[in-house]
């Protein structure tokens, strides 16, 4: 029967799909190249001679740029992942060098790659090989698929199998991330993105990027009806986005950029599809002239700054416009800073931030062609129209905000031709008529050029969803039942109208009951608990939002007592009626950023920030894990705020949490009353999740039926792991368990887990024995959260089974037993010898299935007295049969258990199509194996490699049997028997 594995299924469909009339398919082995050679220098040559008129001339000069491009290769032999080496040879690539090949010597620029068409595929030379191999020193990598355009290999991709479930794109990036990049960085100089499949789903990411951050590929659809694509259709249209040569050479030039992050490194960014398609669009709507506006909803967090950087880039690249002015319009002065923050670490040429109205005012007028940032309120006092151009592209951000009251009017007064497009990261609700109005198209279906929700961003890894925590229900604040008092008293006290509007305003308003200082300095008390429990643990950090300046105040006196001084710092906005204790609180430009970076530093002591209205919008804080909110916010404002804790912060964090003090989001429906129903969906209840621990813990356990989970130790892991011992068991436990974790993760330490934490240990405990040591399976393997690891310390016990039995159970004293000669031997005590003897052959075939018997007898006589005959019958010819199946094992030498496990393995795969000759693939196992094995090779990370690496040649190589499952469970007999 002819088998998928990720050759025949996965790999073999990309190759197919991308191959074309104009982009040839090569096996690896053909073609022209050395193993230790990264470029193909012959294209490399021609693509130079063709595409360069001062080359053609002297083909020789073809020679100095491959030389300089050879030292750009060489100088990062030694830097896994080369971020620095990819920026330098991308300048090549996308033609910003230049070489005195010109008259006299003068400079004139090399091009290695055609831009000038994209959309023709012939005017480069595209290549696309499966299995190629790159030798640095003495490693040697193989690479499931590479793209080379011009003799460069731009795109190296990995397939996984399609019929493992724990096996996905996950497995295939961190092959690329934690094993390529860093032990043959040189081939990843050129590297344009990377790839990983497993004909499931597809992702890509750039050299250096965290495999958490590879994003999919999606084509963006109106229709919400349509059938999700699934499977090998999903991975069609992904490959036909992503990977089709025009595709390919757009990245290179528009849609990678090279930043700085927080602790001065270089990185890499690539556009996510939505980023892709959303500029795209924005660019082809300008080019076309007819419609001048569009309005891009893209939900908060998922990367709508980087939109504008990409839409700003190409806008400007596009020789149609003649250099067009590109402005960037904000509505507070945070967003302008966050804004020109990512520009400037983007490194995008001609950027202004203006700093004032005059100078807005000038550089419109003066036509300046550059890239300027401002906020919506320079365009005040404008004196009628300041440039008339219509090269003039306008991105309003927070649209919704932007265009209250005169300042909207006022700059389209300002730009009477320019396009218009507005962006927000909240959905437009029905009292938006006017946004729609101002930006949205008629030919836009639902009013918007490009749309991505706030499903879509969780979906897509691009935010984490939201959970919110209800706390002190008694300190909420019940309007109605406060509104009903106060007019009790007013009819009781006989108030005039203009009374009780004075009495409200002191004595009832939600703002004196709020900033109650015992109300605080209990909510302060909690907050700091709460901190120290669920989130410093886990070495986040938080944020108070209080309900106006003198509450930041006095929420930072109460978390002193608690935290010290040196965990909280306020942060707000200056104004003339403060009081000048709170100048200190007021931080300038520099200031702030100091205070931001060091709030995003995990070593910094300062771990929460205080604010009332400043750094609710504007800022990005992925290490912001949990917003402490005690002050009433609603619809875009809320939206925003809470949504400052859904970035996303590799490996741990996993969601956002947000702490109600006021009971906002008692009603979620109503305080998000946003046309969109998805927005209504935007915060878990942790109550709800509450409710989802016990069904999920019962899920897990029922992989386990008639084991005894009160049975410690090796005996109790053996029954446990014999009930799961086949792959496909064990990796829907392994998905079972991982719902358990984390709900368990984002729950803990509340004490309604108490009745479940010897379950949630137990299960733990048997997760960590069965999960794989090496980076396969990532899905469903992961490592344990902190809360899970903290639990488990708390119980740490070893038991070491004993090397002398009190009592041999042996043939003749089974025998005996059986027919009656001795009763001298305890149930407990067989059914222990039992297991203890099949703990010593777990990778055998026989002894698993022994194993599976003795659960199935515990589990028929689970509710029966086993002391019953019937039961004790049954246990004495298991343990016969396990007495005499050890007998077996033990005549039989270890190496030729081993041949005999391995004939079995390799003989299961031979088909009709699968001629493989059994004898030879063992007899050439067993030969290489026991050349370079040695004693306790196994303990050993030398020893380990060797082997492997053997057993890949041996199979890989020259057997050409590439199934990864096949692969681990022949070294896993390796291990067991050499």
């Amino acid at each position: 029967m002819t088998q998928f594995n990720e050759a025949n299924s996965v790999r073999d469909f990309v190759r197919d799909l991308v191959k074309s009339i104009d982009a040839q398919c090569l096996a690896g082995n053909q073609l022209p190249r050395r193993t230790d050679e990264v470029m193909l220098e012959g294209p490399v040559k021609a693509a130079l001679v063709r595409l360069n008129p001062e080359i053609a001339v002297d083909p020789n000069k073809a020679d100095e740029v491959i030389y300089n491009l050879r030292a750009i290769l060489i100088a990062a032999r030694t830097s896994p992942h080369p971020v620095v080496a990819n920026e330098e040879f991308m300048a090549w690539l996308t033609g910003q060098k230049s070489m005195p090949f010109g008259p006299n010597g003068e400079h004139t620029t090399v091009r290695l790659i055609n831009f000038d068409n994209l959309e023709d595929d012939s005017s480069n030379q595209w290549c696309i090989s499966t299995e190629v191999t790159f030798k640095q020193g003495r490693v040697e990598k193989r690479f499931d698929l590479v793209l080379w355009c011009n003799g460069f290999p731009l795109v190296v991709g990995e397939a996984k199998t399609p019929v493992r479930s724990a096996y996905t794109w996950i497995d295939g990036a961190a092959q690329i991330h934690d094993d390529y990049e860093q032990s043959v960085p040189q081939f990843f100089v050129p590297n344009v993105f990377s790839f990983a499949t497993e004909g499931k789903d597809l992702r890509y990411g750039t050299v250096g990027m965290p495999v958490e951050l590879w994003g999919p590929w999606r084509e963006e659809t109106t229709n919400e009806d349509a059938p999700a694509k699934i499977g090998l259709v999903a991975v069609k249209e992904a490959v036909r986005g992503v990977l089709k040569p025009a595709a390919v050479l757009e990245f290179l030039r528009f849609f990678t950029i090279y930043a700085t992050d927080k602790k001065h490194r270089k990185i890499k960014i690539i556009a996510r599809f939505q980023q892709f398609q959303g500029t795209n669009l924005i660019v082809e709507r300008v080019l076309l002239g007819k419609t001048k506006q569009g309005l891009i909803w893209h939900f908060q967090g998922s990367g709508k700054s980087l939109l504008m950087v990409f839409t700003a880039l190409k806008l400007r690249a596009m020789a149609e416009l003649t250099n067009p002015t590109i402005l960037i319009v904000v509505d507070r002065i945070d967003l302008d800073t966050q804004i020109t923050g990512t520009f400037n670490a983007s490194d995008v040429p001609g950027l202004v931030s203006t700093d004032s109205r005059a100078q807005l005012q000038t550089l419109l007028s003066q036509g300046a062609r550059k890239v300027i940032i401002t906020t919506i309120h320079k365009f005040g006092e404008a004196p009628g129209v300041l440039d008339a151009r219509d090269n003039i592209i306008a991105m309003v951000d927070e649209a919704h905000r932007s265009q209250e009251g005169d300042y909207g009017q006022k700059m389209r007064e300002a730009l009477p031709n320019a396009f218009l497009f507005g962006l927000t990261g909240t959905p437009i609700n029905k009292r938006d008529r006017n946004t729609f109005m101002w930006f949205g198209s008629p030919d836009d279906e639902g009013g918007y050029l490009s749309r991505y929700s706030f499903q879509d961003s969780i979906r897509d890894g691009a935010t984490l969803p939201l959970h919110f925590e209800p706390r002190l229900s008694e300190l909420h604040i019940d309007q109605e039942s406060i509104d009903a008092a106060f007019d009790e008293l007013a009819t009781n006290e006989r108030l005039t109208e203009s009374e009780k509007i004075t009495l409200s305003k002191k004595a009832a308003s939600i703002e004196v009951l709020i900033k109650t200082p015992s109300r605080i300095s209990k909510i302060a008390a909690d907050i700091a608990g709460h901190f120290k429990s669920k989130v410093e643990p886990e070495a986040f950090k938080a944020q108070v939002v209080a309900y106006d300046k003198a509450s930041c105040v006095a929420y930072k006196s109460e978390l002193d007592k608690h935290l010290g001084s040196e965990a909280s710092t306020i942060v707000m906005s200056k104004s003339r009626g403060d009081s000048p204790d709170w100048a200190q609180w007021t931080p300038g430009a520099e200031a702030l950023a100091q205070i931001v970076a060091r709030f995003n530093d995990p070593a910094d002591p300062l771990k929460i920030i205080i604010v009332t209205a400043k750094l609710l919008t504007g800022f990005d804080a992925p290490i912001l894990y949990c917003q402490y909110l005690d002050r009433p916010l609603k619809e875009h404002t809320l939206l925003q705020a809470i949504t400052r804790t859904n970035r996303v912060y590799p490996p741990n964090k996993t969601h956002g949490l947000i702490v109600d003090y006021l009971g906002i989001f008692d009603d979620v429906a109503r305080s998000l009353a946003f046309d969109e129903k998805s927005v209504q969906q935007v915060i878990s209840n942790i109550e709800e999740l509450k409710g989802q621990i016990g069904p999920a813990l019962a899920a897990a356990l029922l992989f386990f039926p008639g084991v005894d989970r009160t049975v410690g130790g090796y005996e109790g892991l053996v029954q446990a792991q014999s009930a799961i011992a086949n792959d496909a068991t064990k990796d829907a436990f392994g998905m079972a368990y991982s719902v358990v974790s984390q709900l368990w993760e984002a729950v803990s330490p509340d004490p309604m887990l108490s009745p479940y934490r010897d379950d949630y240990r137990w299960l733990t405990d048997v997760y960590e024995s069965v999960r794989p040591s090496d980076i396969t399976g990532r899905l469903v393997w992961h490592a344990l959260g902190a809360k899970t690891i903290d639990l488990i310390n708390e119980h740490v016990q070893v038991e070491i089974p004993q090397g002398e039995e009190t009592i041999i159970l042996d043939s003749q004293t089974i025998e005996d037993l059986m027919t009656g000669k001795r009763n001298d031997v305890p149930r407990e005590e067989i059914e222990r010898q039992i297991t203890a003897r099949i703990a010593r052959h777990l990778n055998n075939p026989v002894f698993i299935e022994l194993g599976q018997r003795l659960n199935a007898l515990r589990e028929r006589y689970a509710d029966i007295q086993q002391s019953s005959l019937d039961f004790l019958r049954d246990l004495l010819e298991l343990a016969r049969d396990t007495v005499a199946a050890e007998k077996v094992a033990d005549d039989v030498p270890r190496e030729e258990q081993g041949i005999a496990a391995l004939t079995e393995l390799f003989g299961a795969l031979r088909g009709e199509e699968t001629p493989i000759i059994v004898e030879n693939v063992v007899s050439r196992i067993d030969e290489v194996v026991r050349g370079v094995r040695f004693d306790g090779w196994q303990s050993t990370i030398r020893g380990d490699q060797e082997v492997r690496q053997a057993l890949r040649r041996t199979l890989y190589v020259q057997f050409k049997i590439r199934d990864n499952d096949v692969f681990e469970k022949a070294l896993g007999y390796v291990r067991e028997y050499y």
